[in-house]
């Protein structure tokens, strides 16, 4: 069932058959974890022989590592497999109710649908009806496309967002009485999913109806004081990099047809994924702190105050004796024009404060500086670390130095996005890591 004027499609989704541990099944999306080593090696010995989205994905915590062809290729394996063997069961057309249980008790609502890659472009500048919500790295692409191209299968972990503030599209769904699919504990006291099937015609048009209300060019102007403005209706809010992907292999499918209105059905034209509303209560946007590997505090700190200085702004550095103390002063430092930023090393922790600065967002300010001066440090890597505990303590590493940053708010989210474009990569999460949308359905990407 496809919808084109609002880019959606109803999709034909794969889910595991009756029998298989669902919660060895489910695993946290592949970009979480990633210098935590650890928490992968747990999913392991959990998972065992047992099907598993695990065997489906390369969690990026391994990119790079001298087995990844291989990987990759069991990965490919292993979905061929499940499909052979029937591990995997095809449901009729339709949409996927979901609500998150959280950890922490927050209560997450979505919506699993399929969007159509033709109306998505991450190039700088482009305005299509879905965009990225951050600027693409584009060397972060290959190892992506070596997964899912050749690929039967995909999984999600993209989470699109909707600006839906009287809670019209997804919300009603949960008053109606449909068919419970599954109701799941997550591994590693992650919380609890469970989900519901929305394929009923009546059910699928108001969903449909509703979305094209927030896609109508008139309301679209004035909910956000623009005129001659391409409507927005999905903005990217987690797997914005899986998603330049699928689009990736899409356009190189379209060049290598002879004739490329002859796929224009292909199943890989769309991409899997669960649509949330931003004024959903449980969605809350959490900071995506930087992780520097292999610095020098002093070194970093010289370059740093030289960088800001030569843009006009003015730097201070303030050492606390504590974290916790680090943390009170980041608080107590804020004001109006002036980015704070905590920090946390092996010996040392305390904020930094950059006064004038010349861009919006501490992040942004941040991401430059560290865009600039990290290739001159030999042997440096910069790390992207969800959770303000795994920032301290990996900091506190010898050769480490962690940064702090500030949560997003969410409120003017889209205005932003229409008034500025993209904010720099990694500016916020959807969430802590155990809190991110975990691998469940699937769908057929090639023919």
């Amino acid at each position: 069932m496809n919808f084109a004027g609002i880019a959606l499609q109803a999709p034909s989704l794969l889910l595991p058959r009756a029998g298989v541990d669902l919660t060895k099944w489910a695993v946290v999306a592949c970009d979480q974890y990633t210098s935590q080593l650890d928490y992968w090696t747990r999913v392991e010995a959990l998972v065992g022989d047992a099907p598993s989205t695990l065997r489906l994905i390369l969690p990026e915590a391994f990119l790079g590592a001298a087995d990844e062809a291989r990987r990759i290729q069991d990965i490919q394996e292993s979905m061929r497999r499940y499909l052979a063997e029937g591990v995997l069961v095809p449901q009729p057309p339709g949409l996927m109710l979901v609500e998150r249980e959280t950890a922490r008790g927050r209560s997450r609502k979505g919506l699993i649908a399929a969007l159509d890659l033709e109306c998505y472009d991450f190039t700088v500048g482009a305005k299509p009806l879905i965009r990225p919500t951050e600027g693409t790295i584009l060397e972060r692409l290959p190892p992506r496309v070596r997964v899912r191209e050749g690929a039967p299968l995909e999984t999600p972990h993209v989470m699109v967002l909707i600006d839906d503030p009287e809670r019209l599209v997804i919300e009603p769904l949960f008053a109606e009485p449909l068919e419970k699919v599954y109701d799941v504990p997550l591994m590693l006291d992650s919380g609890r999913v469970r989900g519901w099937r929305v394929n009923h015609p009546l059910l699928v048009q108001w969903v449909v109806e509703q979305l094209a209300r927030l896609a109508d060019p008139a309301a679209f102007a004035a909910r956000y004081g623009v005129t001659d403005e391409p409507v927005l209706l999905y903005a990217m809010g987690d797997g914005n990099h899986s998603f330049a992907t699928a689009k990736t292999i899409w356009e190189d499918l379209k060049r290598a047809a002879p004739d490329p209105a002859a796929i224009a059905d292909h199943p890989a034209r769309h991409a899997l994924v669960e649509l949330v509303n931003l004024h959903d209560e449980g969605l809350e946007f959490e900071a995506i702190h930087r992780l520097a590997f292999g610095v020098d505090l002093d070194r970093v700190f010289d370059a740093l105050v030289a960088f800001f200085v030569a843009q006009g702004s003015s730097v201070g550095i303030l050492y606390c004796p504590s974290w916790p103390a680090a943390r009170q002063a980041w608080l107590e430092q804020q004001q109006p024009g002036r980015h704070v930023i905590a920090f946390a090393s092996e010996h040392r922790c305390g904020v930094l404060t950059i006064d004038r600065p010349r861009l919006t967002l501490p992040v942004a300010s941040l991401q430059a500086f560290l865009d600039q001066s990290l290739p001159d440090w030999p042997g440096a890597r910069l790390d992207y670390i969800h959770g303000e505990d795994a920032l301290q303590r990996l900091g506190a590493r010898p050769g480490n130095l962690g940064f702090y940053l500030p949560a997003l708010a969410k409120d003017d989210f889209f205005r932003t996005l229409i008034r500025d474009g993209a904010l720099p990569r990694k500016t916020f999460s959807m969430g802590e890591a155990d809190e991110k949308r975990f691998y469940l359905e699937c769908r057929r990407i090639a023919p």
